[in-house]
């Protein structure tokens, strides 16, 4: 009896996922993996690091955890599966189901047939038709190939300019290796905040302080309109609608498209993001054709719609997914919630499920809170802040998404709230969730049950507030107001927001200082974090102010300018 002949298109996440599991259930099956790179099975989220110099040798970005490279030899050798690298394949005939490749080196073609066959053909930068972007030294950095050409063929980094184009997270945290390398680093983004795709600007603000504190040059809301070159063809400058910047290269990290033309060409099912039309099991339109990792569209857990999500994670998840219903073995791929996580330079960005845009673009009637608190109790030796935002749905109770940024730990936080958004918790259940406890780790009541916990006050009725972007937008409306600041004495010296709204009254004062304020004006308490301003609130509320909020997160959470006091 002949084998069963799988071949898989693509070899660097879903593909080889795919074939290793494959071959753990059936060993009889027979697997070839085609890939038109040289390397195979590498993490491509690593390559920023290779840039950085953390990673000192690329054979780290593809090897085991023992240190055996997963290259050619060793998926023939360790997984029994056929690997054809350097080989391009150029198309499927679904009827007599074989793959037709070219081998990239010697020109040779062949037909393979196969019985079950896998597209894990990824994503490709997206290159804007920019004049220019053909020129020496501008890059993209989605292979091992393009890094290796970046931190080995430029030389010494330090000292040397360098634009990167686009603010998102590929961009980001290219920009943090070219700092880190002691380069010169600007970013031009034509959107007003970065990692505008996955968090709201109250959130990103933070992330451009950092940015500029760093001597990062942050150029928003601006876009490039040419590369100029030298005589010899090289990347001299690059020309925005604002500026020119001298440059020794170029990144390009736009974004990236999925690779689906093949899959066009056979006629499968394309989704709406121009990506590959999958079901549950990660069929394509054709039943003996899988399709999984950065050139299929997902469902967002959330929504219910497509969504498109290159992630290497999702890729790996897909893999195992695909390898189960080659074998026989019914699994389903449920779908994404969006969940991200980075590090720029000392600030640490996580998010998942709808950040407040999404929230409001779907037309969800929500609610939405900042906390900010140490991710430790504040008497820990390394305790660090973080700031939380909780987007939830009003009728129904449930999380909707939440985003994290600051210093401290935000991935403990994001992981449990990827399980509350996917498993459609409510706040009142994560409130009561049995978080493990310790000082080292969390503080008692853990960041993700205080945000629970206020989410639960404000549908309650008893806590309301404006969030800082609110806040602003009131006082660029010039409307009248109180901004009344509970803090003490010391803390308004040492930090605080300069605006003639502006009143100092502290909360031990502030019941015996009530007639200093008027009861018709509408009144909004701030303080550092906005615990005292909740307190305030609910002071003045007893009192017979009837039109009182404080700001969610106090003047931590307040990302425009403030007075600071020199050490």
């Amino acid at each position: 009896m002949e084998k069963h002949k799988v071949i898989i298109i693509g070899g660097v996440a879903c593909g080889p996922k795919t074939a290793a599991r494959i071959k753990r259930l059936n060993a009889d099956m027979d697997v070839t993996i085609i890939e038109k790179g040289e390397f195979l099975s590498y993490a491509g989220c690593g390559l920023p690091y290779y840039l950085s110099n953390e990673v000192n040798d690329y054979t780290e970005l593809m090897s085991t955890p023992t240190g055996v490279v997963r290259d050619a030899v060793f998926f023939n050798k360790v997984k029994d599966v056929r690997v054809l690298n350097k080989t391009l394949a150029e198309g499927v005939d679904r009827e007599k189901k074989v793959v037709n490749v070219r081998n990239l080196d010697s020109g040779e073609t062949k037909e393979i047939s196969y019985d079950s066959l896998v597209l894990a053909v990824g994503a490709s930068p997206f290159i804007p038709p920019i004049q220019g972007v053909d020129l020496k030294g501008v890059y993209s950095l989605t292979t091992v190939e393009d890094a290796r050409n970046i931190r080995d063929m430029q030389g010494v980094l330090s000292g040397k300019n360098v634009v990167v184009v686009g603010g998102g997270l590929i961009g980001l945290e290219a920009a943090e290796a070219f700092v880190k390398q002691g380069m010169n680093v600007t970013i031009v983004e034509r959107l007003k905040t970065v990692l505008a795709a996955l968090i709201d600007p109250e959130i990103a603000y933070h992330v451009h302080n950092e940015l500029k504190s760093k001597g990062v040059n942050l150029c928003l809301d601006d876009s490039v309109e040419k590369l100029v070159g030298d005589n010899e063809g090289r990347v001299k400058s690059v020309v925005t609608e604002k500026g020119e910047f001298p440059v020794d290269f170029v990144l390009m990290a736009i974004g990236s498209r999925p690779n689906a033309v093949l899959a066009k060409n056979m006629g499968l099912e394309i989704g709406d993001f121009g990506a590959i039309k999958v079901d549950a099991c990660m069929r394509t339109s054709d039943p003996d054709i899988f399709a999984g990792g950065d050139c299929v569209e997902n469902i967002n857990i959330v929504t219910g719609k497509p969504a498109f999500t290159p992630m290497g994670s999702v890729a790996n998840k897909h893999g195992r997914v695909i390898a189960d219903n080659i074998c026989g073995k019914e699994s389903q791929f449920k779908g994404v919630a969006g969940s991200a996580i980075c590090k720029i330079l000392d600030i640490n960005i996580s998010r998942t499920g709808l950040s407040e845009q999404e929230a409001k673009k779907e037309g969800c009637d929500y609610i939405t809170l900042l906390s900010p608190s140490p991710d430790k109790p504040h008497f820990y030796p390394d305790a660090k802040l973080i700031i939380v935002k909780f987007v939830v749905d009003k009728k129904t109770r449930k999380l909707l998404g939440a985003q994290i940024v600051g210093p401290g730990d935000v991935a403990q936080r994001i992981q449990v709230a990827v399980t509350a958004v996917s498993n459609g918790s409510t706040v009142d259940e994560i409130g009561c969730l049995d978080l493990a406890y310790a000082p080292p780790f969390a503080s008692a009541m853990d960041n993700i049950i205080v945000c629970a916990n206020i989410a639960r006050n404000k549908l309650d009725g008893i806590a309301r507030s404006f969030s800082p972007v609110e806040v602003k937008e009131k006082i660029m409306n010039n409307e009248d107001f109180i901004f009344l600041d509970v803090r003490g004495p010391d803390e308004y010296e040492m930090m605080r927001i300069e605006d003639p709204r502006v009143k100092l009254i502290p909360l031990g004062k502030l019941r015996e200082s009530i007639n200093e304020l008027e009861k018709e004006k509408e009144i909004i308490c701030f303080c550092k974090i906005s615990l005292r301003g909740y307190e305030a609130q609910r002071i003045l509320e007893a009192e017979g102010f009837g039109n009182v909020k404080f700001m969610d997160g106090g003047v931590v959470c307040w990302p425009y300018d403030k007075f600071v006091q020199s050490a």
